[in-house]
C-alpha cells in the first residue's frame, strides 16, 4: 500500500463532496487514554488527522454511500465520541449521530484537488471537532474515490483498514437490500480498552528501571535523531520523502534471509538501521518505537488509537540482536505508561525526536485489496522538529514514508541516512535473493536469474533428448526473451547455484490471476531442469517446495504445470509431489 501525505496524494480532478454530520451529547463520560490525553492536550489544531484513500470497485449512488457510512458509525462506538477541553485536561464523551447532508466543496481555479481536500480536513478533523472524522467522495467520469479521515486521537493505521473494510462490506449489503452487519456483534469501543488498561497491574520494578536507564542514555528525553536537524530554532515546514524500498521479490528475499536466521523481517531492517546509524553518526540506534496494544482478538475489529510509544535501543548489527532489541521494546511498551512515566511528568519529548513505525499488512487479521482499490495511507502536512519514519510491508513490497524538518541540515543528514538505509536493504535482499536450498547433504542458493546466466540456462534446457530437439544456438533470441521476462513482474526466472556458484538448475514461475474457480490465482511452473549429475539427490523437490511457497506468498492457491508426454520420469516426479493428471494439455503453434 502506498504511503503518502496530503501534499503528495494522487487524486483525479472531479466533484468533491463530503458527508456532514450533526452529533448530540449523551452526557456519558468516557475514559481518556494516556496517549489520547497527550495528543488532545496539545490543542485544537490543523494537521492532527490521518486518512485512507481508495477507489470504489464500482460507482454507487450517494444515498447508498451515506447509508453504508452511517452503518459503520453505528458499528464502531469509537467514532461516536468527541473530545472537549476540561478543567483538568481533555474530556471525552459519547455522542449520538444525528442528521447528515452532502456538501459540495468547490475546487478553485488553479487549485489542486489535494489542496482543496487538505483545507477541508484541516478544518473538520481536529482533536475537539464534533465529530472529528469526515467521509469524502470524489466523483469523476472514471469512477469514485473515497477518502475517510479522522483525528488521530480516535484512529491508528490499523483502524483505517477496519473502517475501509467495514464501509465496503456495508456498501455491498446496502446494494443487495440487506441490513449491514446484521447478526454480527459490534466490536468494543476503544474506551473499553482504556478502562481495561487502567485496571491492569502496574509495571514491575524491572520495567521501570529499564525505562529509567533507556531515557538516561538519551539525555533524559525520548530518543532524538543522531545528527543535527537544524531544529534548535523551532518548528519547520515538513519535508516528506516517499520511497518504494523493495519490490515483491526483493522483500521476499529479505524475508527468506530473516527466516534463515530465525528472526522477523523487522529485525533484519532494524539491524540495517543500526549499521547505518553507526556508520553515519557513530552512535547506537535509539528511536521511539510505537507498539500496538491489540493483544487479544477482542480488539482486532475495533477502531481506536491502539498504539503507545516505547523505545528501541540497539548497538549490535546482528539481526538476532536486533530481534532481541525489538522484543525488549515491545515489552517496555506493554505496560500502562502513565504510571511508568510519572517521574518525568509524562512522556519527556524534545526537539529532534526520532520515531520508527512498522506495519506488516500481510500479517494483520484485517485485509482489504489495497492494490485493486488503489488504496493509499495519507498523512497531514504539519510543522515539525523531529523525524518520523513509517514502514509498510505488503504484497507489493516494502515501502517507507519519512517526515523531517525542511532545513538544510535535515535534508543533508536525514537524506544520507535514508539513502544508505535503502542501499543496505537492497544489497542485503540481492545477496539473499531466493534463499538457500538443502539437498543431498549439500547447500544451494536459489536466486532470480541474471542476463549473464542465460547461456547456462539454455544449456540446461537443451540438456536432454527432448530439449535438444527444440532449443537452438541463437543466444540473441534467448537474451531478448530474458529481457521480456525480467520486465514482467508476474514472472520469475530462477537460477540455482552450487557451492562453486555454478548454475546447476533452473525453473520459471508465473503468477496468473484468474476469474474461474472463484477468482483463483495460479502458480504456473515451467522449464524445470536439474543438472543430470544432481538428479535423484532431492534438489528438484527442494526447488518445487520453494516454488509453492513463492506462489502462496503472492496469493496463489493452485499450482499447475505441463510436461512433455515423453518425459515419463518427470511425470513420476511430479506425481510424488502431489500433482494430479486432472486435465488434458493441448498446444498449437501460432
Amino acid at each position: 500500500m502506498r504511503l503518502t501525505n496530503i501534499a503528495h496524494l494522487r487524486l483525479p480532478f472531479g466533484r468533491l463532496r463530503t458527508y456532514e454530520l450533526t452529533v448530540a451529547p449523551t452526557g456519558r463520560a468516557l475514559p481518556v487514554s494516556f496517549d489520547q490525553r497527550r495528543h488532545v492536550a496539545a490543542g485544537d489544531r490543523e494537521g492532527s488527522w490521518m486518512a485512507l484513500s481508495f477507489r470504489l470497485p464500482s460507482p454507487r449512488p450517494v444515498h447508498e454511500v451515506e447509508a453504508a457510512w452511517r452503518a459503520v458509525l453505528l458499528r464502531q462506538g469509537t467514532l461516536r465520541s468527541v473530545f472537549s477541553p476540561g478543567p483538568d485536561g481533555p474530556e471525552l464523551q459519547a455522542v449520538t449521530i444525528g442528521e447528515g447532508r452532502w456538501v459540495e466543496h468547490p475546487i478553485g481555479a488553479g487549485q489542486a484537488v489535494n489542496d482543496a481536500l487538505r483545507e477541508l480536513l484541516d478544518t473538520t478533523c481536529r482533536p475537539c471537532a464534533a465529530p472529528s472524522h469526515r467521509l469524502c467522495l470524489l466523483e469523476t467520469a472514471d469512477g469514485q474515490t473515497v477518502v475517510v479521515a479522522a483525528d488521530h486521537a480516535h484512529v491508528d493505521m490499523w483502524s483505517m483498514l477496519v473502517i475501509a473494510r467495514d464501509l465496503l462490506s456495508a456498501l455491498d449489503a446496502v446494494r443487495l437490500g440487506h441490513e449491514p452487519f446484521a447478526g454480527l456483534p459490534g466490536p468494543p469501543p476503544f474506551a473499553e480498552h482504556t478502562a481495561a488498561l487502567r485496571a491492569k497491574e502496574p509495571a514491575p520494578k524491572e520495567v521501570r528501571e529499564r525505562w529509567r536507564t533507556t531515557l538516561e542514555e538519551s539525555g533524559g528525553v525520548m530518543p532524538r535523531f543522531p545528527m543535527s536537524l537544524g531544529e534548535d530554532d523551532g518548528m519547520h515546514r515538513e519535508r516528506v520523502e516517499v520511497r518504494d524500498v523493495l519490490d515483491v521479490d526483493e522483500s521476499a528475499s529479505l524475508g527468506a534471509r530473516a527466516a534463515e536466521l530465525g528472526v522477523s523481517t523487522l529485525a533484519v531492517v532494524v539491524a540495517a538501521m543500526t549499521r547505518v546509524t553507526r556508520v553515519l553518526a557513530d552512535e547506537p540506534l535509539r528511536a521511539v518505537f510505537p507498539v500496538h496494544s491489540r493483544y487479544e482478538p477482542t480488539w482486532h475489529d475495533s477502531v481506536g488509537w491502539f498504539i503507545t510509544n516505547s523505545v528501541l535501543h540497539n548497538d549490535d548489527p546482528d539481526p538476532r540482536a536486533a530481534a532481541a532489541a525489538v522484543k525488549d521494546a515491545v515489552r517496555l511498551g506493554s505496560w500502562p505508561l502513565e504510571d511508568v512515566l510519572a517521574p518525568w511528568g509524562g512522556m519527556p519529548e524534545a526537539p529532534g525526536m526520532f520515531a520508527i513505525s512498522w506495519l506488516d499488512l500481510r500479517r494483520l487479521p484485517v485485509r482489504v485489496d489495497a492494490t485493486g482499490l488503489e488504496a493509499q495511507y495519507v498523512g497531514a502536512s504539519i510543522l515539525t522538529d523531529g523525524v518520523m519514519l513509517w514502514f509498510v510491508l505488503d504484497e507489493t513490497g516494502l515501502h517507507l514514508r519519512c517526515r523531517y524538518p525542511d532545513t538544510d541540515e535535515a535534508r543533508r543528514h536525514v537524506g544520507r541516512w535514508l539513502d544508505l538505509l535503502v542501499t543496505e536493504l537492497r544489497r542485503e535482499s540481492q545477496e539473499a535473493a531466493g534463499g538457500l536450498l538443502t539437498a543431498g547433504g549439500r547447500t544451494f542458493r536459489l536466486a532470480r536469474a541474471t542476463r549473464r546466466d542465460v547461456p547456462a540456462l539454455v544449456a540446461l534446457l537443451a540438456g536432454d533428448e527432448v530439449g535438444a530437439g527444440r532449443e537452438s544456438d541463437d543466444l540473441a533470441r534467448y537474451e531478448a526473451a530474458y529481457d521480456r521476462i525480467a520486465r514482467d513482474p508476474g514472472q520469475l526466472l530462477v537460477s540455482v547455484r552450487d557451492e562453486q556458484a555454478d548454475v546447476v538448475a533452473t525453473m520459471q514461475l508465473s503468477v496468473i490471476p484468474g476469474l474461474s474457480r472463484e477468482g483463483t490465482t495460479r502458480l504456473q511452473v515451467e522449464g524445470v531442469r536439474v543438472d543430470p549429475a544432481l538428479r535423484g539427490a532431492g534438489l528438484g523437490t527442494a526447488m518445487l517446495e520453494w516454488a509453492h511457497e513463492h506462489g502462496r506468498a503472492r496469493g496463489a492457491t493452485l499450482a499447475q504445470l505441463t510436461s512433455d508426454a515423453r518425459r515419463a520420469d518427470a511425470h513420476r516426479f511430479y506425481a510424488r509431489l502431489g500433482y494430479v493428471e486432472s486435465h488434458r494439455g493441448l498446444k498449437r503453434p501460432l
